[in-house]
This record gives C-alpha cells, structure tokens and sequence, in this order.
C-alpha cells in the first residue's frame, strides 16, 4: 500500500512540477507552423483562388456553409479584399513568429486563428493534412511551446542573468500585445462577430483571461505563493495537451490502418499501385512507374503500411521497436511527400510524430543545429565568435549551453532556487517563483 501511494504521490509530483516534453513540444511547434507558413507562401500566387472572396466557392456560398456549421473564421467578418489581404498577411506572420518562438503563446493564439479562420473559410481546399493542422493548432494553445528553441527562451535566460546582476527588468511588449488583442476580441464581439459555434470564441475568452490573470499576479502579488499555484496549474494544462496530441497521432493511424485492412486492394496487397497511376498524384511518372513496375514491391510496401499503422499504437511502451516504426512512418511519409506530390500532408504527418521522437535524438538535434548555426554566423563580417547559442549548444571545454544545464536542473528530484518575488511577470516565460520550465 505503501509503495502504491508513493507512487501516486511520485506522478502527480511530475505531472505537476514541470511541463513534460519540452524539446518533443518545440518539435510540434516548429513542425506544424512551417508547414503552415510554407503552404501560405506557396500559394500567396494564387490566395484568391482559395480563400479569396471572388474565388471559385464565393462568398455566398461560404456564408450559407458557414450559417449552418457555425465554424469560426474571421475572413466572414467582411466581404473586401483589404479585409481578406491583412487576415492573410498576419495567418503568415503568425506562422513566421510561431516558428521563431517569439512571443509564442500570443503566437500560438493567432495562428489558431489563421489557420481556422482560412480552411473554415473554404473547406474543399487540403489534403488530408489540414485536418490534422486543424486539429494540432487548437491543442498547441495549451501547450508550453516556448520552453527551448525559440527567442522566448532566449530572452527568459537574459532576463534571469540580468536580475541575478541586480537589475530591474520590466517587460512591456507582452501586456501591450495581449492588451491589443484583448481591444480587438472585444470589439468582434461588440460588434456580434462572434456569433457562430461557441467553443473558438469561448477559448479565445478563456485563454485571454488567463494571461490577464497571469499577469496580474506576476505584477501586484505579495508573495510568489500564487504565481507558483498558477505555474502549476499551467503544467497540468500542458502536459494533459500533450497526452491529447501523443492520443490523437495514435488515433489517427489505428483507425487508418484499421480503415485499409477492410479494403479489398489493401488484402490482396495492390493499393499501393492505383496512385501511381494517377496523374494527379504523379509529378514524377518515371519514378511511379519505377515503382510500380514491380510487384513485389508493391505488396510489401502495401502490407508493411498496413502492420506499422495497426501496430504503432501497441509499441509505445517499447521504446526499441517503438523507435524502429517511428523512423518507418518518418520515411513513408517522405516517400509520400516526393512520390505522390503531397508534401503538406507529409510534413503535417511528420510534425505529428515528431512528439514521439527520443530526446537523446533531439538533443543531438539541437547540438547540430547549434554547430551549422555557429559556422554560418561566423562567416557573417564581425560574426568572429559562434553567435548567439542555441538550446543545446556546447560551451567551451565541451560543456553544455545554459539551456541544457537549466534543462538538466529541472529534472526530477534536482532543486531550484526561486528568483526574486513581487517582480513585474513574463506570460510567456516565467523566470521568477516559477516551478518546472519556463513556457
């Protein structure tokens, strides 16, 4: 009994000291917002076509589907082009931030809306992976996606040393951005913009009234005693959406794998040919038709589709053969990506698994990432030194950066000294009385 509730109490402690999968979560964060930001830019050329209000599935037609689903989009907020141009000039810049890390739960906020309110917009045009980014952008806003890799971090590590030096740090941007989008919602609903489906703009409140409350306590609270409650609470947020994103990618391949052994071209080990052999799935046709030509190949790559997706979900609690699926599913969907031309879906898929990557391997990611990123900064005029270090760079003598070192303090059973209390908040990286990882 004894040993029961220590472990009890032991996971509740790890749920709720740290945010859990902090390089797993970046992986998610940079995954889904290039893939975005990549397809925006891809189609900027023909954005009219697909989203605009004089293209093919027209305003009316998006006003009647929409009056009758109730799905969010701020593109049905007005009918003009400039309208249209501004929402998808920031679904862009949203995207961009996102991907850099700055600012990334304001970030992460509008790219939600960006990527609602243009696949709400016109729901015919994707490929399979917009429904996956549909999914992921609603459960990214929960998460802390800002622990490592990005420029919140950087700047939590800045504001940290520059405290330890005794100087007072005050952070402006955040409460001016939040202030604004605050000033924007409530005027949408002012002005009855809000009046579909009430889960979005019901998020949107909650989500703004949170940060408001973030911020107040880092700003006006005498003690660290409820920013560490909230810190907390903001823990258990993000770890419960992580477990929904690891549940929803092992979600998505059981019913797909489960969906193809009921085909009859699944059975008899053909599927795999009949893309090939479309055109509009063929951008390379000598390598279909390489491909295709033989049978046997054919069948293996038809069954071993089939027994990775069946059997993924059942893998997780073996890292070995859980790691040897992950990397077949990586390279599937790359192949996915070059031989039948869907590269978004490939890349939203990839970003999907990417949350069941080893950190062992993302560490290594990061240090080689740190290396490349040094040798083209030095080759900068006055870029002498390595430039600014990324999470997992190493230091000199071979030591880790200050991110790994602050990443390895954290670990369970290690002790942290808390900053200095009272002091004005960061909403989206916490440095002071702060329990587990900065966000």
């Amino acid at each position: 009994m004894n040993r029961f509730v220590l472990a009890v109490s032991s996971g509740i402690a790890r749920v709720t000291e740290a945010a859990l999968g902090p390089y797993q979560t970046a992986m998610i964060r940079i995954g889904f917002s290039a893939t975005w930001l990549l397809f925006l830019l891809r189609e900027f050329p023909h954005r009219q076509e697909l989203y605009g209000p004089d293209g093919p599935w027209n305003w009316n037609l998006a006003e009647q589907l929409i009056s009758i689903n109730g799905a969010f989009t701020a593109l049905m907020w007005s009918d003009g082009q400039f309208w249209f141009e501004t929402v998808y000039v920031l679904a862009v810049l949203a995207s961009l931030l996102l991907l850099l890390g700055w600012r990334t739960r304001a970030m992460s906020v509008l790219f939600m809306v960006g990527v609602l309110s243009l696949q709400n917009r016109s729901i015919f045009m994707g490929d399979g992976g917009d429904n996956v980014l549909h999914l992921m952008c609603i459960y990214l806003v929960f998460t802390r996606c800002g622990q490592v890799w990005s420029l919140d971090e950087r700047r939590a590590r800045r504001t940290r040393e520059a405290r330890a030096r005794g100087e007072h740090v005050v952070d402006r941007a955040g409460p001016a951005l939040w202030g604004v989008l605050g000033l924007v919602l409530v005027s949408a609903a002012f002005l009855d913009k809000l009046n579909g489906d009430w889960f979005v703009p019901a998020l949107l409140w909650v989500l703004w009234s949170a940060q408001a409350l973030w911020w107040a306590v880092g700003r006006f609270a005498r003690s660290g005693q409820p920013r560490i409650m909230l810190d907390v609470v903001a823990n258990i947020v993000h770890n419960g959406a992580l477990l929904v994103i690891m549940a929803e990618a092992c979600l998505i391949y059981a019913t797909a794998g489960w969906y193809k052994i009921q085909g009859s071209r699944w059975q008899d080990g053909t599927a795999v040919y009949y893309p090939l052999q479309l055109d509009s799935f063929s951008p390379w046709p000598a390598l279909a038709d390489l491909l295709s030509a033989h049978g046997v190949m054919v069948m293996l790559v038809t069954y071993g589709t089939v027994a990775v997706q069946v059997a993924f979900p059942f893998t997780l609690f073996n890292r070995r053969v859980k790691n040897i699926l992950l990397a077949a599913m990586i390279t599937e969907h790359a192949v996915i990506a070059v031989v039948l031309g869907l590269p978004f879906f490939s890349l939203a898929m990839i970003a999907a698994d990417s949350v069941f990557l080893p950190t062992s391997f993302l560490h290594r990611l990061g240090d080689g990432a740190a290396r490349v990123r040094g040798r083209l900064w030095a080759r900068f005029p006055g870029g002498g030194g390595p430039g600014p270090g990324l999470p997992g760079q190493r230091g000199p003598k071979g030591q880790r950066g200050p991110q790994r070192q602050a990443s390895a303090s954290k670990e369970p059973g290690s002790t942290r000294t808390p900053g200095p209390t009272g002091g004005p908040g960061d909403p989206e990286n916490p440095d002071h009385t702060h329990v587990g990882f900065p966000a």
